[in-house]
């Protein structure tokens, strides 16, 4: 047994020496911090591997494979000793990037059914095929996600660490989360990309966008109620995987990182021009009823009657009469809602349109005002109905 005056502090190196000597060299620093040299004999050597040691961790992210601050690779420490070790630190480090939302770039390793596995330090995780971005499938469209994901293997792709369990050994990235971190801050709510469907699902369509650089980096959702202006009972009846369409940004909800998209809202509502252009002839509505006159009679949408009291009391309108009505296709809302018809004027007499629900009625203005002065008549009206 070897002591040293005042106690060692740590044991910096240990040096196994060449098999054909008979003694073993190791330094010690002693309290007093002077370096002792000592030749001890093979068999009076007590120490253990790692019985002085007790590695400090951390992690360095600045690359792709853990940094152990504190391990010497010439430390003595056996594999089975460093390695649990590594791999808490890759726990440590896959949660704060999962915390402060860091993108990654890591290196896909592999693939099974779901999805890709992705190296992430001493760690795999695994990146799903759901959670891929459209970039892959639209650049290769061709190809199935299996023959994609072969593809990818040995690649590197930017990824976020969307799961951190290291109790259930869960550790799940999304290359969605990163492209939304990269592209999210070039859309805003009125553009408009050609873009490609992607899945058709019974509420709607995923559509992924196309960016100037040539490539889709995000996928957003034309809800069946955007998908045209007739009524759409089967969005598959309209749309298919792979098919080319134009949208507009409607709305960006950045806090959940989701888009939605209209096809609709880059054509003219139909109703706007006439209402024969929304129902069929055979489908409009002559009232059968007569006044004491014997004039026909259409009884007014609900609201509308008073509506059409307050524009009465408007200087410069002088009378306002219910044409016709019929029945739309499909209900646009149930609420009821007025526009001024982009039919041109007949004489001084404008077309304006109700819509509640499936009915629509068109009326006649007789007015001396333009087509603004009706239109601030009618803001004035809706402002003093409640």
């Amino acid at each position: 047994m070897v002591t040293v005056s005042g106690g060692i502090g740590f044991l910096s190196q240990l040096f196994t020496s060449d098999s054909a000597t008979s003694t073993h060299q190791f330094c010690c620093f002693s309290a007093n911090s002077s370096l002792l040299h000592m030749n001890v004999q093979r068999n009076s050597c007590l120490l253990k591997r790692g019985s002085l040691l007790s590695p400090r961790v951390s992690v360095s992210t600045t690359g792709n494979n853990a940094k152990i601050d504190g391990v010497n690779d010439q430390l003595s420490l056996s594999p089975d000793e460093i390695k649990p070790a590594r791999k808490s630190a890759g726990w440590k480090a896959a949660k704060t990037y999962s915390e402060r939302g860091l993108i990654y770039e890591g290196k896909v390793e592999g693939f099974n059914g779901g999805g890709l596995l992705i190296r992430f330090y001493s760690l795999v995780g695994f990146l799903p095929f759901p959670q891929m971005s459209p970039y892959h499938s639209c650049k290769e469209p061709q190809k199935t996600i299996q023959e994609i994901a072969r593809d990818l293997t040995g690649s590197v792709l930017s990824v976020k660490v969307i799961q951190a369990d290291e109790d259930k050994r869960r550790l799940i990235f999304s290359e969605k989360e990163a492209s939304w971190s990269k592209f999210s801050n070039q859309i805003n709510v009125g553009d408009t990309f050609q873009a490609r469907v992607g899945s058709v699902e019974d509420y709607g369509a995923f559509v992924h966008l196309h960016f100037p650089d040539g490539s889709y980096h995000l996928t957003g959702l034309v809800h069946v109620s955007e998908v045209s202006w007739d009524l759409v009972h089967d969005v598959r009846d309209i749309l298919t995987e792979g098919d080319a369409v134009r949208v507009k940004i409607i709305n960006i909800d950045r806090g959940k990182s989701r888009i939605t998209l209209s096809i609709k809202q880059l054509e003219e509502d139909p109703l706007l021009e006439t209402l024969d252009k929304v129902i069929h002839k055979d489908a409009l509505v002559h009232t059968n009823s007569l006044d004491s006159n014997g004039s026909s009679v259409i009884e007014p949408l609900p609201w509308l009657e008073t509506i059409i009291e307050e524009l009465m009391q408007e200087e410069d309108i002088y009378d306002i009469t219910i044409s016709r009505q019929g029945f739309e296709k499909r209900v646009i809302s149930h609420d009821l809602q007025l526009w001024l018809s982009n039919a041109p004027a007949s004489g001084d007499q404008f077309t304006l349109l109700a819509r509640a629900g499936r009915q629509v009625q068109e009326i006649q203005l007789t007015t001396s005002l333009n087509q603004e002065g009706i239109k601030r008549a009618l803001q004035r009206v809706l402002e003093r109905v409640p």
